[in-house]
């Protein structure tokens, strides 16, 4: 190996590292509650850990995201909290498929009916929500859970409880009074959704119908989307 294809390489190398460092500090300035004061330490400090240990290092602990995420739900919105909780697992790969608490990768946590459960991503905008203890699904508790957030469809499927986005509304071709409060609707996106005021109403009228139920709260309406 030459002399001059020898410098070459330990500059691309060099050059190299140099880039993959100022992504994770990058990182920690953006996610991580670092500053740029904190350059000099960061850079010290990542040098000797691996990959999985530089973001273990630069995510913040479980406290502050919670805070951060109370904070926007109260100030803004449900959607600019679960915005930033989705930006920071993704920027941080605090995906987690197989959640619980013992809290190997921090989540959002959330009382429902006096009980604890926790809030993560599985993956892309894929949510999941867990309890602390065993405890059994029921439609009362996907309504509330719509009710937290309103900007997602919340659904079962093996036991377990997931949201994903609430698509844009379809125009209703068809509509047809089940009771005075409760209505059944299909949807030009072949959905048929049932509505209401009385969520307990709109669950039993719902298990008529064939199909996964999509559960949605909106303006004081319970909403079931069957596909």
């Amino acid at each position: 190996m030459s002399k001059r294809f020898r410098a070459g390489l330990l500059r691309k190398i060099s050059g190299n590292w140099k880039n993959f460092m100022t992504d994770y500090i990058d990182l920690a300035l953006r996610y991580g509650g670092f500053t740029s004061l904190d350059r000099v330490y960061l850079e010290r400090v990542l040098a000797g850990l691996t990959e999985e240990q530089r973001l273990t290092f630069i995510t913040p602990p479980p406290s502050v995201i919670n805070a951060y995420f109370a904070e926007l739900y109260q100030k803004k919105s449900p959607e600019a909290a679960t915005a930033y909780f989705l930006e920071i697992s993704q920027a941080l790969n605090l995906w987690n498929p197989e959640p619980s608490f013992a809290e190997s990768k921090p989540f959002i946590r959330l009382n429902l009916s006096g009980k604890s459960y926790g809030f993560c991503y599985e993956g892309a905008e894929l949510g999941l929500v867990f309890a602390e203890q065993a405890e059994p699904v029921t439609p009362a508790l996907l309504f509330e859970i719509a009710q937290v957030f309103p900007q997602y469809l919340v659904y079962e499927e093996a036991g377990r409880i997931y949201m994903k986005p609430l698509e844009e509304a379809s125009p209703v071709l068809d509509s047809q009074a089940l009771t005075a409060l409760t209505d059944w609707q299909q949807l030009a996106d072949g959905r048929q959704r049932v509505v209401g005021y009385n969520q307990d109403e709109v669950s039993q009228l719902a298990q008529t119908y064939s199909g996964r139920k999509y559960y949605h709260s909106q303006n004081r309406s319970a909403m079931i989307y069957i596909i």
